[in-house]
């Protein structure tokens, strides 16, 4: 008999990868993230993927925080890896996934090649397949699917959700319409909470948050509010706390990763700023105004989940 599959829903942990200031992988910060998250509320942790600088960690380096990862999550809510890029990267990055005991993996783009459809369903495909574990398809940068290459793949048991990161509207719905609830809708957009209201009437019930590395009561404060239909209170929330880092986000390529670690450091995480090149590190004056726009979020949001 064929197992039960399911993909996490709500609002789904990324945490970051943080890193001494010699750029060695910090494991105890690496703990300290994923308990926080934990302890919020979220629904399931995803490490070494976008936020976790993926691209940028060794085959050793990526057993290390996916065992300590293992270690934190167990029996408390699913884990999902990040494979990817390379192909032969992509399927040892499964094979570790899988041997040391993760739930599923989100599998990103390949490696700067422009794929055609069917090139995109043999990546796809032959990473899937190579383990049991539950996949996530990552619709992003060259991983542009067309909705025939998705129902193809929908016949492969281990395919459990769909996460977006293009912000294609019309093709979501046509997605959507053609495959129901066959899969989880993931928004992946940088920022989900920025375009979440948006996603929800097109089905996507669960989205990736990085501000919830800092701030996860707000962010599930705003999610709640959209699923109750509390316009006045996810207004309020988007105008005075969303918008505003979303506008520092946009400032610098980059900050997507640098500015998660930022906002953990400003609300006493022990993560550090450092990360890995290309990524730089958020800039002083930045750097200030995220810690301006926190310090008056939590004034009026304290949260009760102690760092």
């Amino acid at each position: 008999m064929d197992k039960l599959r399911k993909s996490p829903r709500g609002i789904m942990g990324f945490p970051v990868t943080p890193m001494d200031s010699r750029g060695n992988i910090d494991l105890d910060g690496l703990r300290a993230n994923i308990d926080f998250l934990i302890k919020s509320g979220l629904s399931s942790i995803f490490v070494v993927c976008g936020a976790g600088e993926l691209q940028s960690v060794s085959n050793d380096e990526y057993k290390e925080i996916v065992r300590v990862a293992v270690e934190r999550t167990k029996g408390k809510v699913p884990l999902y890896t990040g494979v990817g890029g390379n192909i032969k990267q992509a399927l040892e990055q499964a094979r570790i996934s899988q041997e040391l005991g993760a739930d599923g993996y989100l599998i990103f783009p390949p490696y700067l090649i422009d794929p055609s459809q069917d090139g995109l369903y043999a990546y796809l495909s032959t990473i899937i397949n190579s383990t049991d574990l539950n996949a996530i398809v990552y619709n992003r940068g060259n991983c542009l699917l067309e909705v025939e290459t998705l129902q193809k793949l929908c016949e492969l048991p281990q395919l459990v959700g769909f996460k977006d990161g293009i912000g294609n509207i019309e093709l979501n719905a046509e997605l959507t319409h053609a495959i129901g609830d066959r899969l989880e809708w993931i928004n992946g957009m940088p920022l989900a909470e920025v375009t979440m209201a948006a996603y929800l009437n097109l089905g996507f019930k669960s989205y990736s948050s990085a501000i919830s590395n800092y701030i996860p009561h707000i962010s599930i404060k705003y999610y709640h509010a959209l699923l109750n239909g509390n316009k006045a209170e996810a207004r309020e929330i988007y105008k005075n706390v969303i918008l505003p880092i979303h506008r520092i986000r946009k400032k610098k390529k980059g900050y997507a990763v640098a500015l998660i670690k930022a906002g953990m450091e400003i609300v006493g995480l022990p993560v550090g700023t450092n990360v890995r090149p290309p990524v730089t590190p958020v800039e002083k004056e930045h750097y200030e105004e995220l810690e301006h726009i926190i310090k008056k979020a939590l004034e009026k949001y304290p949260n009760d989940v102690k760092v």
